[in-house]
């Protein structure tokens, strides 16, 4: 789907996926030291909008600009200060020039073709400060067969084994697992993988 079809997508009155934050990201992120966040790929901005909530700085990008219009809408209602740290970026991830200014960069559901995917992963590993964490999450290899929902096309979806490939050497691998989701019809399968960029000085620890 290109930026076209996605605007089309979200132009409905209703959020696509809805308001609530993804799982995965509250289980991770409450972990976490609030700090500045990069959401790659941001949609209508759930995921941005609860991190900001949370004292994030959040920089969400997304090529669709009326995903970001309907994002704009909902976090207008939020106060003040939640708004203030949210900035929204209408930009193609794959071609996004990035400085390594974050604490946190997210990646969920970004399905492209693995040339195209590697470009955006690239830009998402080279925002990352020294410590910073990667996460990306995404429908599953398995789940055409095994699971339910999700992109039917092969080509774009991938292994947690694909992603730690992606990111190369600079980043030391944390998690890189399959995820399970009870959805309307059985179990959705995801890949997920987490990673840190090591500090100042210090060479990545590959396992």
């Amino acid at each position: 789907m290109d930026a076209a079809d996605w605007d089309r997508k979200y132009e409905g009155r209703e959020l696509v996926y809805g308001e609530a934050p993804n799982a995965t990201l509250v289980e991770v992120a409450t972990t976490l030291e609030r700090g500045r966040a990069l959401d790659l790929a941001s949609g209508q901005g759930r995921n941005a909008i609860w991190l900001a909530t949370r004292g994030w700085t959040v920089d969400a990008v997304d090529f669709s600009s009326v995903a970001l219009t309907r994002a704009n809408d909902v976090a207008s209602s939020a106060p003040r200060s939640v708004r203030e740290r949210l900035t929204w970026v209408h930009a193609d991830v794959t071609q996004l020039s990035t400085e390594p200014n974050y604490d946190l960069v997210l990646m969920f559901y970004l399905h492209l073709p693995p040339n195209e995917r590697q470009k955006a992963v690239s830009v998402a590993v080279s925002a990352l400060k020294p410590d910073g964490i990667l996460m990306i999450l995404g429908h599953h290899s398995a789940n055409i067969d095994s699971g339910v929902g999700g992109p039917q096309e092969a080509e774009i979806l991938y292994t947690p084994e694909d992603l730690a490939s992606d990111i190369g050497t600079g980043l030391t691998i944390l998690t890189a697992e399959n995820r399970y989701r009870d959805v309307t019809g059985g179990t959705a399968i995801d890949a997920l993988l987490l990673a840190s960029r090591p500090p100042l000085g210090s060479e990545p620890d590959r396992g």
